[in-house]
């Protein structure tokens, strides 16, 4: 077990939101016996204008430095954690040209990295872990200006040219071969990582079990209208051919998705059926009420190369509540093999989706439960810490 280790978390996403984020729930149970400093992704002045006209809801003040930009904060978990929010960096998505993209670029890891020597030192923050968690661009920066014990990045998606321009990619690779270490989410993503630095090592998703079990069924659901959900972001990875065929072929089926919507055509296409419901995000906390309420639990992702780096949040979440799992084959996940139902064709999807519904029973219900179990968060950040210590030795 990882103990008495100074981390500072150099973050893509934000701590709160509408879902559930892996770094975050590592790191909520690694702070019960270490000093852990997440540093939330740094926004823009355009955002920090954004935000003061009200359009977004972002920590203005803390932006600048009206309030305190460290705060502590306690996890789910009850694990204290210090929290961080950086002054506004300038945008620089939009530049295409070089000199300009260079400056901005020096300017923004310039003013980051002064950020965090200033926070070490007021926290006597020495010899810390720098986990950088899937920000190649400001963790490749930091490499060697904190007076860091050792550098580790945490990947847990993989990157292309459809969601990511070269310069990123190209760093990405750079940092890679940097690092002491990578810890990454998937099998497909460790064999591409592991051609850039031999010290990379898997540690898959998992549940937060607690927050699912007192939800989780003991019996067939006794309603008459049937319901196939999904719960998450609806974006770019959603199969709409695949779930409008079924939509249209059950029509006595309710298909309901919850989650932010990123792909409005998906919207577009199946909201016009009577058997669709779209609900907004919601937080993490209710997900396990919704999934309750299914009767199959879908990920219906299409094939693609970026796919393939996937391990979804959601599949040890539908488990964990006893809800059966139909999902493609986007990636190869040899673990769920013979606990969820993988499907190849549109004819088999909803044939899958008729077998679960008649054929479900208490006992794959209490199967599906158990092995929900064995992948909890707990598990996963004990994995996770044991690296640390491998790497940082």
């Amino acid at each position: 077990m990882l103990k008495n280790k100074n981390i500072i978390c150099i973050s893509y996403t934000t701590w709160e939101g509408e879902y559930t984020k892996s770094t975050v729930q590592l790191l909520s149970l690694l702070a019960f016996h270490n000093n852990v400093l997440f540093i939330e992704y740094p926004r823009t002045v355009k955002d920090l204008i954004n935000g003061i006209r009200g359009k977004i809801n972002i920590p203005v003040k803390r932006m600048l430095g009206l309030e305190k930009r460290v705060q502590t904060i306690e996890a789910d978990t009850g694990a204290m954690v210090k929290h961080m929010v950086m002054p506004p960096v300038l945008p620089t998505n939009s530049i295409k040209n070089e000199g300009l993209l260079n400056l901005f670029y020096r300017w923004n890891t310039k003013m980051y990295r002064r950020q965090i020597r200033k926070i070490q030192k007021k926290f006597n923050l020495k010899d810390s872990i720098i986990l950088t968690a899937f920000n190649p661009v400001y963790g490749l920066a930091m490499i060697g200006e904190l007076d860091e014990h050792k550098n580790i990045y945490y990947c847990y998606d993989g990157m292309d040219l459809d969601r990511n321009n070269a310069r990123t990619i190209a760093l990405e690779k750079e940092f890679c071969k940097k690092v002491d270490g990578i810890i990454t989410t998937s099998e497909y993503l460790n064999n591409e990582k592991k051609q850039y630095n031999s010290n990379s090592v898997v540690v898959k998703n998992g549940v937060d079990y607690d927050l699912f079990v007192p939800f989780a069924k003991t019996k067939v659901n006794d309603t008459t209208k049937k319901k196939v959900g999904y719960t998450g972001s609806i974006d770019y990875r959603f199969d709409v051919d695949l779930v409008e065929y079924a939509v249209q072929e059950l029509p006595d089926v309710t298909f309901e998705f919850t989650g932010g919507i990123m792909n409005q055509p998906v919207v577009d296409r199946l909201s016009k059926y009577d058997n669709v419901v779209f609900n907004p995000a919601v937080h993490a906390s209710e997900v396990p009420d919704i999934v309750s309420k299914f009767d199959v639990g879908i990920i219906p992702y299409i094939k693609s190369e970026i796919n393939k780096n996937i391990y979804p949040l959601k599949i040890n979440e539908y488990l964990a509540i006893g809800v059966p799992v139909i999902m493609t084959e986007f990636a190869v996940l040899k673990d769920f093999y013979g606990i969820a139902n993988v499907i190849d064709t549109q004819e088999e999807f909803v044939k899958q989706i008729k077998d679960q519904i008649q054929n479900d029973s208490e006992a794959l219900i209490k199967k599906r439960i158990e092995f929900a179990k064995s992948n909890s968060w707990d598990k996963r950040a004990e994995l996770f810490g044991s690296y640390l210590n491998q790497f940082t030795q």
